[in-house]
């Protein structure tokens, strides 16, 4: 069965770097990557600066350059944080979950040569931590559609 890649193209919603709106914390943010960026500090002006960036790539470049600074249980944390986000994306966004259901059973994976982590990385051996939150959150849109959620 064919998979489904996301790192631009038609699945690209599902990129943290595309330009969906995201309310998380009851902060609006203007890519879901700005909200994750932004949940690795404690510090206010780390964060304000984040929030405010022009652009998802931005925003990760000011966190790099606050390396130095991330919360110190960050890679315990930072699954259940990007799920947390990606939830809040897909769940105001109609678009998104109709993309979602699009993909049917077939295995997403963040398409990128880059990320080991998060996408397939360089060799394809990546985690594709990504694509399985996208995989999980899939499942339990479809098991609220069957139950007849409305507010789906």
């Amino acid at each position: 069965m064919e998979k489904v890649l996301f790192f631009g193209g038609p699945w690209n919603c599902f990129s943290n770097f595309s330009a969906f709106k995201v309310n998380y914390m009851g902060i609006d943010w203007m890519t879901s990557e700005h909200a994750y960026q932004a949940s690795k500090f404690f510090d206010e002006k780390i964060f304000q600066e984040i929030l405010t960036a022009s652009s998802a790539y931005k925003s990760k470049e000011i966190a790099q350059k606050y390396e130095k600074h991330v919360k110190k249980d960050w890679h315990k944390i930072k699954i259940n944080i990007m799920e947390k986000i990606v939830r809040a994306k897909l769940e105001q966004h109609e678009y998104i979950q109709r993309k979602l259901l699009e993909t049917g059973d077939r295995e997403i994976v963040e398409d990128s040569p880059y990320d080991n982590f998060w996408g397939r990385g360089p060799d394809w051996e990546g985690e594709n931590h990504l694509g399985k939150i996208w995989m999980k959150l899939r499942e339990g849109l479809k098991a609220k559609i069957k139950q007849g959620d409305k507010n789906v």
